[in-house]
């Protein structure tokens, strides 16, 4: 059952790969074989085959069942440029959620005060 499921992943990397590479090639008037589509495809997904087992280990390394953005940021310390964007992304998702809250505690400061004015 699990084979089902790892193969159609693995065709979902490479049919990606394919795209990404078509439009690459597109944009700058180069041809990909499918020989190096299939070698990029498996690359990637090797890549992330190695970067989930180091999340799953960070994770229970802080003994903990759930991988965090902290266990994401240590994944991608080695590449400079991945590192960057995930530490964005990271502060983005900081940035929405303190939003979120902010916004949370003044709907339920005027439902408050709402409901103190009509008693």
């Amino acid at each position: 059952m699990w084979r089902v499921g790892f193969q159609r992943l693995k065709a979902a990397v490479h049919f990606t790969v394919g795209r990404l590479c078509q439009k690459l090639g597109e944009n700058h008037r180069r041809v990909f074989s499918r020989q190096a589509i299939a070698a990029i495809a498996e690359t990637t997904f090797r890549q992330c085959d190695i970067f989930a087992k180091d999340l799953e280990a960070f994770a229970r390394h802080a003994k903990r069942s759930t991988v965090s953005t902290e266990d994401v940021k240590l994944v991608a310390r080695r590449s400079t440029a991945l590192s960057i964007y995930i530490q964005n992304k990271s502060e983005e998702l900081n940035q929405e959620q303190r939003e979120l809250k902010k916004k949370n505690t003044g709907k339920r400061k005027s439902r408050d005060t709402e409901e103190e004015s009509r008693e």
